[in-house]
């Protein structure tokens, strides 16, 4: 429900990353741009596929916030521990229009993210 477009309920930011938290978090300090984060997470395409989901796999993922597209270097810098939030993320905040990676999705995508951990 609501991957097709940003809902009206939607909050965004000057880069044009639209976010709803869906679950609010036990607030406290955020993660820093570099911080090392622990994640359950599911992303789909604006027609409502999924492409990829650690949720589905049933484990966690830890990476450092350098390390993945710049919609989520930006978005889960605003979320705290126990949050659960959804994301809109502009292509160019993504993977692109035209993906050079093989098999990434193109244009904007929708993810929902929970934060469990940061270091």
């Amino acid at each position: 429900e609501d991957v097709a477009a940003v809902p009206p309920s939607a909050e965004t930011t000057s880069s044009g990353l639209a976010y709803r938290v869906l679950k609010p978090g036990s607030g406290g300090a955020h993660p820093g741009p570099t911080s090392k984060v622990e994640v359950h997470y599911s992303g789909w395409t604006l027609d409502g596929k999924m492409f990829d989901s650690s949720v589905a796999r049933g484990e966690t993922i830890s990476f450092g916030l350098n390390q993945v597209i710049p919609g989520w270097t930006e978005g889960v810098q605003l979320m705290s521990i126990g949050e659960k939030t959804r994301f809109w993320i502009p292509g160019d905040l993504a993977y692109g229009e035209k993906p050079s990676r093989p098999g990434a999705p193109a244009g904007m995508l929708v993810f929902d993210i929970e934060l469990f951990g940061v270091k």
